[in-house]
């Protein structure tokens, strides 16, 4: 018998009562997030550990290195913040409680600025650049984990204190890992479109830079055979290709951000449009954008708004000038280059942001336990017809 779409929360139910053995693990994430989490900070620890016991170099910026002490600080709070996932699936006293929030509110954000180099890794992965340190785009890799498992026991937790469902966020008494009801297709507000948009304006002053270059056009003092001969050492067969017929490929891979943008902000990202043939009419996993939203996201509006504050003050002289790299060959056009950055990658991630978290308010599935209208008890004095 189907389920109608209840006409006062917009959701519409899927199919069948119970889904198949193999997504159940899905619908629990609750109960196993918090082994996972204690687990790795385990391997985090002793990854950490070896690394500053054998003085293994870990880069986490360009010519910098995690310090053997940092790297064993990293290691004793992955341990603390594992232990404080288990505890979270105890009954604590208030002090527990207290105790628990303090470390998931000092590591969850620690770990999530450990992932600010992951756009970087991934654009030169992606062009066939090469990894310039595979230690460091292990840390990233291993930061990103834990900052993802450590977000999942906060949610849960934050949930079972209020009473919540743990999975869905909805008081209901029924079972937290049964099938889920998903909302109508929506697009985001106008409100958060037009904060979208204007943050994507941050991407023009650097994207026509790049696009001048490419051209074969002069800007900032510096002409398109200059920019060619800087990047054209260590650029790997795509980028100059791409570079051939006038494409910067950071320019590419900022057309992407911005593909996943209008996904998350129209209907197309939660219904697959007709263009995708054999998908076209399915719903998409919800999963399936926020996830790299989220992860490139907030990276990106970190480093971005780190550039964006630093080149005025440069530029001002409270901040040390930089050294001019080439093609640069002054301070003033290093200082120009890094606000133009700055810009687009903090209106690029902010833009993913915002855009994300509207996403998953709009498509925030239910359990169907919270959807079912509660039965009158036997003496609650209803009528009977």
């Amino acid at each position: 018998m189907a389920v109608p779409a209840s006409p006062t929360t917009g959701h519409v139910p899927r199919p069948g009562a119970a889904g198949p053995e193999r997504m159940l693990w899905r619908r629990r994430w609750p109960v196993w997030a918090p082994t996972a989490a204690a687990l790795w900070g385990a391997l985090y620890a002793a990854v950490e550990i070896a690394w500053a016991a054998t003085r293994t170099t870990v880069q986490w910026k360009e010519h910098a290195a995690y310090a053997p002490g940092v790297q064993l600080s990293l290691a004793a709070l992955a341990v603390l913040a594992g232990a404080a996932c288990l505890a979270t699936t105890r009954p604590l006293a208030r002090a527990g409680r207290v105790a628990v929030a303090a470390v998931l509110a000092v590591a969850l954000p620690l770990f999530a600025v450990g992932t600010s180099g992951l756009p970087l890794y991934f654009v030169t992965l992606v062009t066939l650049s090469g990894v310039e340190s595979a230690t460091g785009l292990a840390q990233v890799l291993l930061n990103t984990t834990g900052a993802a498992l450590l977000l999942l026991v906060a949610l849960s937790y934050r949930r079972r204190l209020r009473g919540d469902c743990p999975r869905c966020a909805r008081p209901h008494t029924g079972a937290d890992d049964g099938p889920l009801a998903h909302p109508a297709a929506s697009r985001a507000p106008r409100r958060t479109r037009a904060a979208v948009y204007l943050l994507m304006c941050g991407l023009l002053p650097w994207a026509g830079v790049k696009t001048v270059w490419t051209l074969g056009g002069d800007v900032l003092g510096v002409s398109a055979e200059e920019w060619q001969e800087a990047i054209s050492p260590g650029s790997s067969g795509p980028v100059k290709a791409a570079a051939s017929v006038g494409i910067d490929i950071t320019v590419l891979a900022a057309l992407v951000g911005i593909f996943l943008l209008l996904g998350l902000l129209y209907v197309w990202g939660q219904v697959f449009p007709r263009w995708t043939l054999v998908l076209a009419g399915r719903r998409v996993p919800r999963l399936l954008p926020l996830v790299p939203a989220w992860l490139t996201g907030l990276p990106l509006a970190m480093y971005g708004c780190v550039l964006t504050v630093m080149a005025p003050l440069i530029a001002v002289g409270v901040l040390s000038p930089f050294e001019p790299v080439a093609p640069f060959t002054s301070t003033a056009q290093m200082t120009w280059m890094v606000e133009f950055g700055g810009l687009a990658f903090a209106g690029l991630g902010i833009g993913l942001v915002v855009a994300a978290r509207s996403y998953g308010a709009r498509t925030h599935p239910v359990c169907h336990s919270a959807l079912e209208p509660a039965h009158p008890g036997p003496g609650s004095g209803a009528s009977a017809h």
